[in-house]
């Protein structure tokens, strides 16, 4: 959870706004979110949880879920504040699209905030382009004018 501590303790105001106490929310969000990795995430066929880990400490971690073959959704890119600006979440980010290009010709799909310029550069440096001025999250079927729709595509060789 330390990856995801500064997401998770922005995630109260949304999902808890009316928790006083940050500690508490901050544990029902933590909470919430293993009880989604376990019951959720880790149960879509094609979903996968991928982590940079550098001497036994996970620095960058993203999530993808397939959606239909050659088709990727991706959220979820952090990096630990400690380690942000050393190019692993890119480094995270190459490993994966080299991963997914062993499948053949694939889209990845992203939504990241306008206001995060850190993960738009990061993902700019990593081949991705903003396809759209609202990001679509293809979970939840809704689009997002706070977010780009972000796009990495792989032809095929």
């Amino acid at each position: 959870m330390d990856v995801y501590a500064e997401s998770v303790l922005e995630n109260t105001e949304y999902f808890f706004p009316d928790e006083k106490d940050k500690r508490v929310a901050v544990q029902k969000a933590e909470t919430g979110f293993l009880e989604y990795l376990r019951t959720g995430f880790f149960t879509l066929p094609g979903s996968q949880y991928w982590i940079c880990e550098i001497g036994g400490v996970y620095v960058s971690a993203l999530r993808t879920y397939r959606l239909e073959p050659g088709l990727y959704y991706m959220e979820a890119l952090e990096t630990h504040p400690k380690y942000r600006r050393t190019g692993y979440g890119s480094g995270l980010l190459a490993g994966v699209e080299d991963a997914l290009r062993k499948n053949g010709p694939f889209r990845l799909c992203s939504c990241v905030s306008k206001k995060n310029t850190a993960s738009l550069k990061t993902h700019e440096k990593s081949g991705f382009r903003i396809v759209s001025d609202a990001g679509f999250d293809y979970l939840s079927g809704e689009a997002d004018s706070r977010d780009y729709g972000m796009e990495y595509s792989f032809h095929g060789e």
